[in-house]
């Protein structure tokens, strides 16, 4: 029978190759988005069943392992955050499949002065950027790498904001392309979520490594918005 060490072993395991299919289906389907590559936007679409299976592989090893060894303390909390921080990615999954959907619905490729105007191309290499960094932090144990995905959150948040300003203008200036703005602010909705769903997982971490709870902690005072 395998020891509690080693089934551990084999979750994180596990858990490294989840965060490896997510971090690519996500590069995959934006590439996908930016290039009007429906080859690309196909292979994000037929990997996701891969996501979906080694989803359900990792919750049921979750469970599995807290019925065999009924664990207590850090490894108590190591499985029931690797639980939600694998709920998050197939989430994130789920949104890299939305984004490759989108590329089919699209008649023509978006212009690339669109991209510019709504910070596209940031906003999606900082959800990477995210992305890259907590699954570093999840594979190292690194917390202070975790925090510093919060701060990465707030830019994508700034551009998600801006961009429905400058959507609207451009609605205005150009009714023409309404598709492709709305569509475009789809995406971007599903990039800020990503963002949301890497703070989620970042907290996760925090919990298991330091048994820290910091999800429902007061946010400092902050000026009010222009």
């Amino acid at each position: 029978m395998t020891n509690l060490e080693e089934y551990k072993d084999n979750l994180r395991q596990a858990a490294r190759e989840m965060f490896d299919l997510c971090r690519k289906q996500l590069e995959t389907a934006g590439d996908a988005f930016l290039e009007f590559d429906t080859d690309l936007a196909e292979e994000v679409m037929r990997t996701e069943n891969r996501v979906n299976a080694l989803d359900l592989k990792i919750d049921r090893d979750c469970e599995r392992f807290i019925a065999l060894y009924t664990p207590v303390a850090r490894d108590l909390r190591f499985a029931l955050a690797l639980r939600k921080i694998n709920f998050d990615l197939e989430r994130i999954g789920d949104h890299a499949y939305g984004m490759a959907y989108f590329v089919a619905s699209l008649d023509e490729q978006i212009s690339e002065d669109k991209f510019e105007r709504v910070e596209f191309r940031p906003m999606f290499e900082g959800a990477m950027s995210m992305l890259e960094d907590i699954s570093t932090s999840f594979i190292e144990g690194d917390t202070k790498l975790a925090r510093q995905v919060f701060k990465k959150d707030k830019e994508l948040n700034r551009i998600n904001q801006q961009a429905v300003k400058v959507i609207a203008a451009a609605l205005k200036e150009d009714p023409n392309a309404a598709e492709q703005y709305l569509l475009l602010f789809s995406v971007i909705k599903k990039l800020e979520r990503i963002g949301d769903l890497v703070t989620n997982i970042a907290e996760e971490i925090i919990f298991y490594r330091k048994a820290e709870v910091i999800k429902h902690k007061k946010k400092k005072p902050t000026s009010a918005p222009d």
